[in-house]
């Protein structure tokens, strides 16, 4: 695939990276630079308080935007993973280790602007487990001063005023609510009781909040709710929607992202594609051998007539 031209000049080739735990290496960095996309962005839960894993992703040298999942937090944001925690908390803090590694890259509660690409990246909260119960309340208390949904709506609409581009996405671990109130939603709660929307309302209200300021937004992108059900077995997790504006709502949490077959060993990247407008052309989530070759894509949209990443290799 030649890429020689600018971004400016060609569609944009976005890859989001679903929820890792545990499941990076060296291989991934290789991979991005196969799909040659011109900007990645990571959705959390690289594993329970994986420093290490968050070093490596650090080290990336592709263009990139990260948020930090409920795991990333995991022995610290609530009481019962303080009583499991493996480590001495009075001696270390891996969640804000996890936070120095990442630096500006670290998206949650901020933005990141990429002028040369013609948008900005917003983060929504960090570390968030999902749902319309204010959860982790001292957590988020003690690291922020955040205390509801409507404070911290509040602080991610600051970024959205901060930011220097009038196209933003949006980078969240949960999906906003709205998405849906089935279990199978992109957002929907696949457990007992089975049903009902469980996105982060303080996103919902910060890209509404962004869509009437004319800003254009088009898409949002998460993880945290994974694609096969818990439920069943029998269908997946809805991985798309699409709002009036139209935004692109994208689940990408295709878990677990690394398989191996016997043979080979594959990963999964969702591709985003958009034009020179910024407007979503295709998405797919593609599956790359241990060759880095694209051996799977499952498109999930495209315009008609648009050739698929296979395709254009």
């Amino acid at each position: 695939m030649s890429r020689a031209d600018t971004p400016q000049q060609r569609p944009m080739r976005i890859a989001v990276v679903g929820d890792v735990h545990d499941q990076w290496s060296d291989d991934d960095g290789i991979a991005l630079k196969h799909l040659q996309v011109d900007l990645v962005l990571l959705v959390g839960d690289f594993g329970n308080e994986a420093v290490e894993v968050v070093r490596s992703i650090a080290k990336l040298d592709s263009p990139k935007a990260v948020i930090l999942g409920n795991h990333d937090a995991w022995y610290s944001a609530t009481p019962w993973g303080r009583k499991k925690c493996p480590y001495n908390r009075q001696q270390e803090d891996r969640v804000q280790q996890q936070l120095d590694l990442l630096g500006t890259a670290h998206v949650g509660y901020g933005k990141l602007d990429f002028p040369e690409l013609g948008l900005s990246v917003i983060g929504g909260r960090p570390f968030s487990w999902g749902g319309s119960d204010w959860t982790c309340a001292d957590f988020y208390r003690q690291r922020y001063g955040i205390t509801d949904f409507q404070a911290s709506a509040a602080r991610i609409q600051q970024a959205i005023d901060a930011s220097s581009q009038d196209t933003l996405i949006f980078v969240g671990h949960c999906g906003p609510t709205g998405l849906g109130n089935a279990a199978e939603a992109p957002c929907g709660r696949d457990w007992k009781p089975l049903g009902g929307d469980f996105g982060d309302p303080d996103l919902r209200q910060a890209i509404t909040y962004a869509q009437h300021q004319g800003k254009q937004v088009p898409l949002v992108t998460f993880g945290h709710m994974h694609h096969r059900l818990r439920h069943t077995q029998t269908l997946e997790r809805q991985r798309l929607a699409i709002d009036q504006h139209p935004t692109m709502y994208l689940n990408a949490a295709s878990v677990p992202r690394v398989v191996n077959t016997g043979s080979d060993q594959r990963r999964n990247f969702s591709i985003v594609t958009l034009s020179k407008t910024h407007q979503v052309q295709h998405i797919s989530l593609c599956w790359l051998n241990q060759q880095h070759r694209l051996v799977t894509e499952d498109v999930i949209y495209s315009l008609d007539g648009l050739p698929t990443l296979a395709e254009l290799a």
